[in-house]
C-alpha cells in the first residue's frame, strides 16, 4: 500500500495514471528517488502505465484526432478552398503535442525502470518506445475513416501545385497551371491575399511532425505514389500528338527538379540538401527516384505506342518521338505490348476494304520506314508487318499498285526510293567493309529473335524499302512482268510521247532486278524509236507506198516476243482502211525480207473529223468506235447483230462499245437492239459534241488495257503443266500434290512455278470434274 506522498509524485511524474497527459516539470533526482520507494511494486506500476497508456490512446487522443475529419463530407476542389488543408495542419499539430506527453512520460519510465527486473514477457519488449510506436500507429490506423485518403490527396495536392509552381522556371510551371492576373495560380486565392507561403509553411511542419511520430509513410506513403503518378500522367499528355519534339529529356528534368526535390523537402525535414551520412533518407529518396523514373518510363512508352499510327504517317518528322521510345525500350521491356498494339492499330486503320490499295502501300512503306528506324535488326518491322503483306497479298491490283508507285512522277514515296536506287550499290559495298572493320561495334539479334521471325526471314532480311515491298510476293519475276505490261499500256497510249523518263526509270529498275530480267524492255523501248524511223522511210517516196491516201497512217510495229501478250479480241476493219493497212504491210516486207505485220485492229488512236449540220467537229477516238462511225455515216441503221457480224465482234462488246456514241448523242436506239443515226442534232448536243474531250473521255471499257495482266500470263502459262499432269497420272494412277510438283520441276523446269500455284491449278481441275481428290491423291476420273 502506497502512502500519499509516494502517490502524489506518482501521479506528478506519470499523470497518465489519473487519465492525465499535460506533464509537470520534474527533476531526474525526484525520478531516482520515486524508483528507490517503488522497487517492490515497480513491475505492477509498469504495467498499470502502458495499460492506461492504451486506454488513453484508444479513447481520447485517436477520436479527438479523427473528429477533425468528421465535420464536413468529402472537401472540395475548387479554386482557392485551403481550410480542408489547414484543417489537416491543425489535426496533426494538436495529434504531435498529445504525442509529444506520451512521449516525455515514457522517457521518464526509461528511467525509473533502470536496474529493476521486469516480468519475462515485458522484458522481451525492444524498448517502451518502440511498445508505444506501435500502440499508437494500430491506434490510429485501427479507426482510419473511408474518405482519408481524398482528405490527405487534396492536402498533398495542394501542397505539389505551390512548390511546383514556386520552384519550377517559369515555361515548366505554366504547363502545370494557367495564372491569370488577379488568381494565384497555385493556391487559388486572390493575388492580394496569396496564402503560397503560408501553404509551404504549414506544409513543411506537418511532415516534421509527421515523420516524428512515425506516421509519414502510413498516412502519406500511398497517397504521395498516387499524386505523383496521377501529375507524370497529366505531364505525359501534355506532349500528345506533338511528334516533332523530344519531350523525353524536359520530363526525366522535370521529374528530377520538381517532384523529387519536392520529395526531399518532405522526407528530409522541409531542407533540400541532406546530410552526410543520412542513408535512410538517400535510399527513401533513391527507392523514389528509380520507381518513379520506371513509371515515367513506361508511362511515356506507352503514350507514343498509342499514337504509332499517327507516328507512322507523319516519319520522318516525328522522328523524334521514336527516338524517345527508342530509348525507353532500352529501359523498360514493352516490346510485346508494342507489337500487340502497332499490329492491332496496322489492322483496324488499313486492312479492311474501305482502304485504297495505294493509301495501304503508303502506310506499309511508312510503316517500314518507321520500324526501321526504332529497330535497325529488323525483328520488329518483320513481325508487326507481317498481317499488312499478307493483306496486301490478297489484293488483286497489289502488284500494279506497287509498280506505278515506282515508275510515275509525284511526290510516291516508291517513286523516290527508286531514285535512290543509283547510290545503293556503292552504299552495299560500303557496308560489308564497315562489318569487317567495326567488328567490335556489332549486336547479334535480340533473343527472342528465333521466337518472331521465320528461318527465311533471319536468312535474309531485304536491305531497302523496295525490296521489302516486292518481298511481300517473295518473287521479282511477277513485279517484272507487271511493269512489261504497264509499260507497254504507256507506250501505246503516249505514242508522240518522249520515252526520256521511262529510259530513265528502266535503268533504276535494272540494279534493282538485273538486265537479264528487263531485257525485253529494253527491246519494247528500242521498238518505239525503230517504230519512228522505219515510219519516216515507208511514207518517204522511195518506199512505194502510195502518197495519195485517204488517211495519214502511223505505225507502232513492236516485236511480238518480247512485248506482252495482247488481249486476243479482234475486228473486222472497213474495207478503204484495211487496204491502206495492206499496202502498209506491203511496204514493211519489201523494207525488211523476210519480216512481215500482224495488225491489232483495236490498238491505237484514230483523229476523225464529223460534220453534223455544215459543221466539222475533229475527235480523237479509238479504232472501234472510228469504225462503228464510219459504218453509220454509210448505213443509218443497223441492228446490233447485223452489225457485230460485219465488224467481227460479239453483240454483248459493241453494246459496249456503242455506249461512247450514245452519250455523244450521235446514234441513239430506237428499239431493242436497233440503233439509228441522228441525222440533225438538236443544238445542245451539237455543242455537246463539238466541245467533247477526245479520247479521255472513253467510257470504262473503251478505257481497258490492251495487253493481258500479269495474273492473266502466269495463269495461261501455268496451263501448260495440265498435258504434263494427265499423262503422269494416266501412267501413274494417283499422285499427292508433293510428288507431280517434283515431276513438273523435272519434266517442266522452263517455268518456275510453287506448289502453292500448282494445288490452285489441281483444285481448280477437281471443281471442272477433270480430276478427283480423295486421300490425299489426285487421279483422274473413271470413264
Amino acid at each position: 500500500m502506497l502512502n500519499d506522498n509516494i502517490c502524489a509524485s506518482l501521479y506528478k511524474v506519470f499523470p497518465i495514471l489519473e487519465d492525465k497527459l499535460t506533464v509537470a516539470p520534474v527533476t531526474d533526482h525526484e525520478i531516482s528517488q520515486l524508483s528507490v520507494q517503488l522497487e517492490r511494486e515497480l513491475p505492477v506500476i509498469y504495467e498499470a502505465i502502458f495499460f492506461k497508456i492504451d486506454r488513453c490512446l484508444r479513447h481520447q487522443t485517436v477520436p479527438r484526432f479523427w473528429r477533425h475529419f468528421n465535420q464536413s463530407p468529402v472537401p472540395s476542389k475548387s479554386p482557392g478552398t485551403n481550410r480542408h488543408f489547414f484543417r489537416f495542419q491543425q489535426a496533426v499539430r494538436e495529434l504531435y503535442d498529445e504525442f509529444g506527453q506520451y512521449w516525455l512520460q515514457l522517457k521518464r519510465l526509461e528511467k525509473l525502470r533502470r536496474g529493476v527486473v521486469l516480468p519475462v514477457d515485458v522484458a522481451k519488449r525492444p524498448s517502451d518506445l518502440s511498445e508505444f510506436f506501435r500502440m499508437f500507429r494500430c491506434g490510429l490506423l485501427a479507426q482510419l475513416p473511408v474518405d482519408f485518403n481524398e482528405l490527405v490527396y487534396e492536402f498533398y495536392g495542394i501542397a505539389f501545385k505551390v512548390f511546383a509552381l514556386t520552384h519550377a522556371d517559369s515555361e515548366e510551371s505554366g504547363m502545370e497551371v494557367g495564372e491569370t492576373a488577379f488568381q494565384c495560380g497555385a493556391c487559388g486565392s486572390e493575388s492580394v491575399n496569396c496564402q503560397c507561403q503560408s501553404l509551404a509553411s504549414a506544409f513543411t511542419s506537418t511532415n516534421r511532425q509527421l515523420a516524428a511520430m512515425g506516421l509519414l509513410d502510413k498516412i502519406a506513403g500511398f497517397t504521395l505514389t498516387t499524386l505523383i503518378q496521377e501529375r507524370i500522367d497529366a505531364k505525359i499528355g501534355e506532349t500528345k500528338e506533338n511528334f516533332s519534339v523530344s519531350h523525353l529529356e524536359a520530363l526525366e528534368r522535370w521529374l528530377n527538379t520538381v517532384v523529387l526535390q519536392w520529395l526531399t523537402r518532405i522526407y528530409n525535414r522541409g531542407s533540400l540538401t541532406i546530410a552526410p551520412g543520412n542513408v535512410k533518407i538517400e535510399e527513401a529518396i533513391g527507392n523514389f527516384q528509380t520507381k518513379l523514373s520506371f513509371y515515367l518510363y513506361e508511362n511515356y512508352a506507352n503514350a507514343i505506342i498509342e499514337q504509332f499510327f499517327g507516328i507512322i504517317i507523319d516519319f520522318p518528322m516525328s522522328q523524334a518521338a521514336i527516338d524517345d521510345l527508342k530509348l525507353c525500350l532500352e529501359k523498360i521491356d514493352l516490346k510485346s505490348y508494342l507489337i500487340k498494339t502497332v499490329k492491332g492499330t496496322l489492322e483496324s486503320k488499313l486492312l479492311h476494304p474501305g482502304v485504297d490499295t495505294p493509301d495501304i502501300l503508303t502506310g506499309y512503306v511508312a510503316a517500314i520506314k518507321t520500324l526501321r528506324h526504332l529497330d535497325p535488326t529488323g525483328v520488329l518491322l518483320q513481325t508487326i508487318t507481317e498481317p499488312v503483306k499478307e493483306y496486301l497479298r490478297s489484293r488483286p491490283d497489289t502488284v500494279r499498285c506497287v509498280v506505278t508507285g515506282l515508275t510515275e512522277e509525284g511526290c510516291s514515296d516508291l517513286s523516290e526510293e527508286l531514285a535512290k536506287s543509283e547510290h545503293i550499290k556503292a552504299k552495299e559495298n560500303i557496308n560489308e567493309k564497315l562489318e569487317l572493320t567495326d567488328w567490335e561495334n556489332w549486336n547479334p539479334d535480340p533473343v527472342n529473335a528465333d521466337a518472331v521471325l521465320s528461318k527465311e526471314a533471319r536468312l535474309g532480311r531485304p536491305s531497302d524499302i523496295i525490296s521489302m515491298v516486292v518481298d511481300i510476293y517473295g518473287s521479282k519475276e511477277l513485279f517484272v512482268n507487271e511493269y512489261r505490261n504497264l509499260l507497254a499500256e504507256r507506250l501505246l497510249s503516249q505514242l508522240d510521247s518522249n520515252p526520256e523518263k521511262e529510259i530513265r526509270n528502266l535503268e533504276l529498275l535494272k540494279l534493282r532486278f538485273g538486265e537479264t530480267m528487263l531485257h525485253s524492255c529494253e527491246v519494247m523501248l528500242k521498238d518505239i524509236s525503230d517504230s519512228k524511223r522505219i515510219n519516216s522511210h515507208i511514207l518517204s517516196a522511195e518506199s512505194g507506198f502510195p502518197s495519195e491516201r485517204p488517211f495519214d497512217i502511223s505505225a507502232l510495229i513492236v516485236s511480238s516476243q518480247f512485248w506482252p501478250t495482247f488481249k486476243k479480241e479482234t475486228m473486222d476493219l472497213p474495207p478503204a482502211i484495211k487496204e491502206v493497212f495492206d499496202q502498209y504491210t506491203k511496204s514493211f516486207e519489201a523494207y525488211k525480207g523476210s519480216r512481215t505485220l500482224h495488225w491489232t485492229p483495236l490498238n491505237g488512236k484514230v483523229t476523225i473529223e464529223l460534220e453534223l449540220d455544215g459543221k466539222t467537229t475533229e475527235m480523237q477516238v479509238t479504232p472501234a468506235q472510228a469504225t462503228i462511225a464510219i459504218h453509220f455515216s454509210e448505213q443509218r441503221e443497223w441492228e446490233l447483230e447485223k452489225l457485230g457480224q460485219q465488224m467481227n465482234m460479239p453483240p454483248s462488246v459493241l453494246r459496249k462499245r456503242l455506249v461512247f456514241w450514245q452519250s455523244q448523242g450521235l446514234i441513239r436506239e430506237t428499239r431493242e437492239n436497233l440503233f439509228i443515226l441522228n441525222d440533225r442534232q438538236s443544238e445542245s448536243n451539237a455543242a455537246e459534241l463539238q466541245n467533247a474531250p477526245a479520247p479521255d473521255v472513253c467510257e470504262d471499257e473503251e478505257a481497258e488495257s490492251a495487253m493481258e495482266s500479269a495474273s492473266d500470263q502466269r495463269e495461261e502459262e501455268l496451263q501448260v503443266f495440265w498435258s504434263y499432269i494427265e499423262a503422269m497420272l494416266t501412267n501413274l494412277d494417283s499422285l499427292p500434290l508433293d510428288r507431280i510438283h517434283q515431276m513438273l520441276k523435272m519434266f517442266a523446269s522452263q517455268v518456275d512455278f510453287s506448289q502453292e500455284e500448282l494445288k490452285n491449278i489441281l483444285q481448280r481441275k477437281v471443281r471442272e470434274h477433270k480430276l478427283v481428290y480423295a486421300g490425299g491423291v489426285y487421279q483422274l476420273p473413271k470413264a
